[in-house]
């Protein structure tokens, strides 16, 4: 596939700056566009031309909270907004990389715990059934250099290290915890990849202990009534349904130690 102008949503949030930073190192042209972009009236017929004018979508931005319980807010951001995308792509021939989310799995029996899941599940079901070129990357739990401004949804090591400590989860809930490195990896091979749902994580379940361990930081444990209904407590990658020709290249103990050292540069001096 000739590619020379890609147009990318979320390019200001963790993953989407990742991608950004990449894809302009290696020459392409980068024609961005954020969530106000949505207040604007016409952002439908301002969309239809953006996607006009570019040769592939990565499509990264959404609300990532998955605590919040406002439906009609969720769904329009990652959903709504999602379809009038994919479907913009479909009429002109475009293919669309979209940033999924393991949430949709729920703790391992196919059915989201809440709604941000949801919202990714719809949206990944709408692109597959629309056809065309449309690939879905199922994102477990990212962490790594940059996620600083993601506050409450950072992930724990980024947390446990701010704050020196961290409260845990009782009864060891387990992560497929995956490093940047690797989610940004995905995104570079899925220019020719085909139209699919493709899982990104390390294949391998670990305890938040094993995290926090890693990160050398102090925890202690929250009462069990603390947990939320809607969570989630256990994840991990199918490595059968990672995307052809990528493999991770940092499991828990890589990622943490490079994490680390990251961390201890940027505010330990």
């Amino acid at each position: 596939m000739d590619i020379k102008k890609i147009l990318l949503t979320g390019n200001r949030g963790f993953i989407g700056k990742h991608l950004y930073d990449n894809f302009e190192k290696n020459g392409y042209q980068v024609n961005t566009l954020e969530m106000d972009y949505l207040i604007d009236p016409f952002w439908k017929p301002k969309l239809y031309n953006k996607v006009k004018m570019s040769d592939i979508i990565f499509h990264v931005g959404a609300i990532s909270d998955t605590k919040l319980q406002d439906s009609g807010t969720m769904l329009f951001y990652n959903y709504e907004f999602s379809r009038v995308l994919i479907d913009y792509a479909y009429e002109l021939n475009k293919k669309i990389v979209y940033s999924s989310s393991a949430a949709n799995a729920g703790s391992g029996d196919g059915i989201p715990n809440n709604i941000y899941g949801w919202s990714k599940l719809l949206t990944e079901n709408y692109g597959i059934a629309k056809g065309g070129g449309f690939v879905a990357l199922r994102y477990f739990n990212v962490y790594g250099p940059g996620e600083e401004e993601k506050g409450d949804m950072a992930s724990i090591a980024y947390q446990a290290y701010k704050n020196k400590k961290i409260k845990l989860f009782p009864l060891k809930p387990t992560r497929d915890f995956v490093y940047i490195e690797d989610v940004v990896n995905s995104n570079l091979q899925s220019f020719d990849a085909p139209t699919g749902v493709y899982e990104v994580g390390t294949g391998e379940s670990n305890t938040f202990e094993t995290l926090i361990d890693n990160m050398g930081i102090k925890y202690t444990y929250t009462s069990e009534d603390k947990i939320p209904s809607w969570y989630q407590f256990y994840t991990k990658a199918d490595k059968n349904k990672f995307l052809p020709g990528w493999y991770p290249e940092y499991n828990i103990k890589r990622g943490t130690k490079l994490y680390k050292k990251y961390l201890n540069e940027r505010y330990d001096k």
